[in-house]
């Protein structure tokens, strides 16, 4: 199956610090990998109702949330791509991964078995200098991947807090020139790492 990556934009600023990384790390895939990038921020994905215990989820058909589905389910590498905002995704990603529960639950798309064995990814900015503060994120991550049996290639992490300040971080571009070449392990949650 040819490598297809989405590229999932959570911040509230366009150009933000964790697109532009994450742009940097993408001019380095192969010229025949696709590449699609959608922004949240663009789309109008709604508030996500748990319906667990009071009907069924139906596979939306239409609109951004369809969008998001397709994507998502057409994709062999997802890229989340969030600055750290309170030491975990922004809002708009959260809603994003929240939609998820929902498609594990609608009748007829198989969710789970489908993304089983993809690889999840991350990028994030944060304006801190001890990149630990963004373990939460990185976390839920990791969690989220484990818990569909997909893979985890990690989170790349840059500094900046102003526009553009993550292209003065060298350490961060330098990591962004060989992030998606690195073989992504299974995901495993952390007790079960021994």
């Amino acid at each position: 199956m040819p490598r297809r990556f989405l590229f999932v934009l959570g911040s509230a600023r366009p150009d933000g610090n964790s697109e532009l990384l994450a742009r940097r790390a993408a001019e380095q895939l192969p010229p025949d990998v696709e590449q699609r990038w959608i922004d949240l921020t663009a789309r109008t994905l709604p508030e996500f109702e748990d319906l667990r215990h009071d009907g069924d989820h139906v596979r939306p058909t239409e609109g951004d949330t369809a969008l998001l589905l397709d994507a998502t389910l057409a994709a062999t590498d997802l890229v989340i791509v969030s600055p750290l905002y309170w030491y975990a995704v922004s809002a708009q990603t959260k809603r994003y991964l929240d939609h998820w529960s929902g498609w594990l639950r609608t009748p007829g798309l198989d969710f789970k078995a489908t993304m089983k064995g993809r690889t999840l990814w991350g990028v994030t900015a944060l304006a801190h200098e001890e990149p630990e503060v963004a373990d939460p994120l990185v976390g839920t991550l990791n969690n989220s991947a484990a818990y569909l049996g997909m893979r985890f290639g990690g989170v790349l992490v840059g500094n900046g807090s102003k526009p553009g300040d993550v292209l003065k971080d060298t350490q961060a571009l330098a990591r962004a020139k060989t992030f998606f070449a690195q073989d992504a392990p299974l995901a495993r949650f952390p007790y079960e790492a021994g």
